[in-house]
């Protein structure tokens, strides 16, 4: 399977947890996903996040957006 299809199917997964998540819209939900970090990576072929669970995905994209990312603290 292509890397873009498995892509579409993944993000019809994440984007509706992203808008209940954070309740926005699904435009809204789409913009702040693939503006943050997670996202660039997850349309990066090289990093393979493309292949990850969408629950897992969906869970480094919290962990981003809520300052959590990479803390050890």
């Amino acid at each position: 399977m292509a890397h873009g299809t498995i892509r579409a199917s993944t993000l019809k997964t994440i984007i509706p947890l992203v808008m209940e998540r954070f309740n926005c819209t699904e435009n809204e939900a789409l913009k702040s996903f693939y503006e943050s970090h997670i996202g660039t990576c997850y349309c990066d072929d090289s990093t393979g996040l493309y292949g990850q669970s969408a629950l897992y995905v969906f869970s480094l994209f919290c962990e981003e957006k809520t300052g959590s990312l990479g803390n050890t603290e």
